[in-house]
């Protein structure tokens, strides 16, 4: 008698953390989808995004460090020009970026500002040639 009352006392208690460590259970697939599949499907699409836009004349970086410029494309390898007279073949894959995506001009950094005084970049310049 006394073993029963024991097992009614225990089953009534532990209902409501049942239901907690079910939800907990099922919150987790959520969680890592959420922090994990979703933004990495959303790189691997920029990624393919990024490569299928490039062409040739684009300066790129590879995923091993090497800079090029884009000389040919075939099914699924860009020749890249390293040196002068000098081009390997590399996988579309391989590609990690493009080198200066927005940057801006090179031009206009130096050449003189509006009020005749010289920029920064054409000041380093002179500098290094002295």
């Amino acid at each position: 008698m006394y073993a029963l009352s024991i097992l009614a006392q225990e089953s009534d208690g532990g209902g409501g953390s049942g239901i907690t460590s079910l939800l907990v259970l099922l919150l987790i697939p959520f969680a890592m989808y959420f922090f994990l599949i979703r933004p990495q499907r959303k790189r691997m699409k920029e990624q393919a995004t990024m490569q299928s836009s490039l062409g040739v004349g684009d300066e790129v970086i590879t995923s091993s460090g090497v800079y090029g410029f884009i000389t040919g494309e075939e099914d699924d390898l860009f020749w890249l020009e390293i040196d002068d007279d000098v081009q390997i073949r590399i996988a579309k894959a391989a590609i990690q970026g493009h080198v200066n995506a927005g940057a801006p001009d090179t031009e206009a950094a130096e050449s003189p500002d509006d009020d005749g005084k010289t920029s920064a970049a054409t000041i380093d310049d002179e500098a290094d040639d002295a």
